[in-house]
């Protein structure tokens, strides 16, 4: 059943909302607007269920341990819930301390219940549930990974009498409280989501007032997604973070009435998912420029993901066809009510000539150095990597499987396959010819003859010759990097011999090693030649 808010508008009608679980509303607002009265007012309408995040949560950590016990952190938890149901809890945070240390404590109990579950099981030999619930990563482990998605390159464990302890970049380890401002946020934020219990709804206000965008935006993304079973409703000044979160609604806050200390309501207006926001309310919210990267596909293709970790700091937005990318950018680009926003495109390398490719980056728009997106995840570069983390859990030998994985690609490659492939980077060649063909304006104007002849037998008879050459040569990078190896089984064969179930598997793997692996990452980066500097160049 959804969690129902309520919100009184100034022609005394009231506004209904319902949020299920698995669902985002953003409350956007200009200074002033009421926004923080609002979020408390949702909280008083769903006390039972809800979970606040002020805007105004304390920064520090009074020690790097445990400083409650199990019942002062049941009395306090009933305390700070009679406190937020408190109008003035708008504007002042009670149990500021207690309440970090409660999402500390939450963090480490969480911890020692699914130790203690495992290692039940194991006392009673049912090695079956062992590992069953061993499965289920270690809250701390989930921990380690939203931060390392959210660009914040740390690690933390708890050690002999639960001492919470912290590293950065591998380095030497100290304790918790040492943590940066940001830091400590984003692991109070984290830690308070991911213990909460099912059914939950979050009620945070102004994320971004304590950490910047390249890390707020990937960690809630990363929130929302791991914690489907609950509800959220975010109020920020971030107008990308909606755009981060298309799936999502906005709830527009244009202004309030106050009534002696009170707001008593608000002229808001609840938008659809992915409905535009109005050129006056960006104009009351937007600060500095914002930057955004169009990329082909939709939320569920494997561009998104990728690309969002490759560009922590830029808004990946996905477009169905490289089409759409091109029109989306050109868009932006060419209107001038949109100055606030700087926007990119990428799209698949589709076999491009290097002038065609020109013609795009002179637009903004950058074409991969491979056919598609695919290369990316099944480069040598990162196969590799994969293969070898993968033996290190099982024992094998990841140099051998890794090579083993790219001869059985190469072998599956049937005369069918040759003559498929070879027809589709022919085809995309003969199109591109004829089009740069075309006569232009001037052309015509000037009464220009113009004969276009492409000679199509002897386009395809050279690509499936460079096609056998380079597979003759074992020369795994040109074939993905010219044909459209996904329409082939080369890829879910590399999936499988690597060990996995398949193709989705892998492709999960990949996402995880460049979270957990800089070095991975900057090799990613590395396949792009110089488009993540020049985006980043650009930028301001």
């Amino acid at each position: 059943m959804p969690f129902a808010l309520s919100v009184a508008q100034p022609d005394g009608t009231t506004l209904e909302i319902g949020v299920d679980n698995g669902e985002v509303l953003f409350l956007l607002g200009a200074n002033g607007t009421g926004k923080s009265s609002l979020m408390q007012r949702f909280y008083s309408q769903n006390h039972e269920s809800a979970k606040r995040i002020s805007a105004h949560r304390q920064t520090w950590l009074a020690s790097n341990d445990l400083a409650m016990s199990p019942m002062e952190r049941r009395n306090t938890e009933r305390n700070i819930r009679n406190t937020d149901n408190n109008i003035n809890a708008r504007y002042r945070e009670e149990y500021a301390q207690q309440r970090s240390s409660i999402a500390l404590y939450d963090l480490v109990d969480a911890e020692n219940v699914r130790a203690r579950g495992i290692a039940g099981a194991v006392d009673e030999d049912n090695i079956t549930l062992a590992k069953q619930l061993a499965q289920h990563d270690a809250p701390l482990k989930t921990i380690n990974s939203l931060l390392r998605v959210s660009n914040i390159p740390i690690e933390i464990w708890v050690e002999a009498n639960e001492q919470v302890r912290a590293r950065k970049n591998a380095g030497e380890p100290y304790g918790i409280a040492e943590l940066s401002d940001g830091e400590r946020n984003a692991l109070i934020i984290a830690a308070t989501v991911l213990t909460a219990n099912k059914g939950s709804i979050f009620l945070i206000d102004e994320p971004e007032r304590h950490l910047h965008r390249s890390i707020i935006s990937p960690l809630l993304t990363a929130l929302f997604a791991e914690r489907a079973d609950c509800a959220f409703v975010v109020s920020t000044h971030d107008l990308l973070l909606p755009l981060d979160n298309p799936a999502a609604r906005n709830l527009l806050v244009r202004s309030c009435q106050y009534q002696a200390q009170g707001v008593v309501s608000w002229d808001a207006d609840l938008l659809p998912v992915e409905a535009p926001i109005d050129d006056r309310l960006k104009e009351d919210i937007i600060g500095a420029r914002r930057r955004i990267l169009y990329v082909e596909g939709n939320e569920s293709s494997l561009d998104r993901p990728l690309y969002g970790l490759i560009f922590p700091d830029i808004s990946v937005v996905p477009k169905e066809s490289c089409r759409a990318v091109e029109l989306a950018v050109r868009g932006i680009r060419g209107a001038q009510e949109l100055h606030w926003l700087e926007a990119w495109g990428l799209v698949d390398g589709d076999s491009r000539s290097a002038e065609a490719s020109e013609k795009l980056r002179q637009e903004g728009i950058f074409a991969l150095p491979f056919h598609s997106v695919e290369a990316l995840y099944y480069h040598p570069d990162v196969l590799k990597p994969v293969a070898l983390r993968a033996a290190a859990l099982t024992g094998g030998d990841g140099e051998k499987t890794f090579q083993d994985a790219i001869d059985a690609a190469l072998t599956s490659l049937t005369a069918n396959h040759v003559s498929h492939l070879s027809v589709r980077a022919a085809e995309k060649s003969v199109r591109e010819r004829i089009f740069a063909s075309l006569p232009t304006r001037q052309d015509i104007e000037g009464g220009i003859s113009i004969n276009i002849n492409v000679d199509v037998s002897a386009t395809f008879s050279a690509e499936e010759a460079r096609l056998r050459d380079a597979i003759a040569e074992r020369d795994f990078v040109k074939i993905l990097s010219l044909y459209p190896v996904r329409e082939t089984a080369m890829l879910g064969i590399l999936a499988t011999k690597l060990g996995f179930r398949g193709r989705s598997d892998y492709e999960k793997a990949v996402r995880k090693l460049l979270v957990d692996d800089a070095s991975a990452l900057t090799s990613v980066r590395g396949l792009l030649d110089d488009l993540p500097e020049t985006i980043n160049a650009t930028g301001v």
